[in-house]
């Protein structure tokens, strides 16, 4: 019963954290939806009682989107479209609240329960670490370094996309062209 309710309130807060991520026109707010719904896929490992896949979901893909997260504030000035207006902090404040309440009580719930027992137990001889590790360097270790080789070229792609839009340097240039240079970008953004 626990493991049903616990999928339920995480597929409902990852489908909404990813909805928002597709539907928002800020930057900020779709990045951190994003980070938010790549923490919330980690629960799910966690139900399974994959613990180790459900850490590395963390640290790998939300620590991802968070880099993400820094190249997006870096490249777009996405600060300038942030106006905060809350019309009722009290509303956010115990929605939040009920949500982190909520969020807790699913964690804690199996700690507590005595009842709780794992379909697939983990290798007496070994753990659970050493089983992935056996399956992904051994069966799958070809498309692990594909995936890695994929990665890095998606990731210098990226680098030198955003380096063709940078081809002026402001640190490189005198004082007198940088006054020039913000009186045109001035000059830009008043005409749209």
């Amino acid at each position: 019963m626990f493991e049903l309710v616990a999928f339920y309130v995480f597929s409902f807060l990852t489908i909404l954290m990813f909805m928002i991520t597709v539907f928002s026109k800020n930057v900020l707010y779709s990045l951190s939806s994003l980070a938010a719904g790549m923490i919330f896929i980690s629960a799910f490992f966690f139900l399974l009682g994959a613990d180790f896949l459900g850490a590395v979901q963390i640290v790998v893909y939300t620590g991802a989107v968070m880099a993400l997260y820094a190249f997006g504030m870096m490249f777009f000035d996405s600060i300038k479209d942030v106006k905060e207006s809350v019309p009722n902090p009290k509303t956010i404040f115990g929605l939040s609240g009920a949500i982190a309440l909520v969020v807790v009580s699913v964690f804690v719930a199996p700690i507590i329960s005595d009842n709780i027992t794992a379909y697939y137990p983990v290798h007496p001889q070994y753990g659970n670490i050493q089983d992935i590790g056996l399956v992904l360097f051994t069966k799958y270790l070809i498309p692990f370094e594909v995936a890695a080789v994929m990665l890095l070229v998606a990731m210098i792609g990226g680098i030198i996309l955003a380096g063709k839009k940078m081809d002026v340097s402001i640190t490189t240039m005198p004082e007198d062209e940088i006054d020039a240079y913000k009186h045109m970008i001035e000059q830009t953004k008043d005409r749209r």
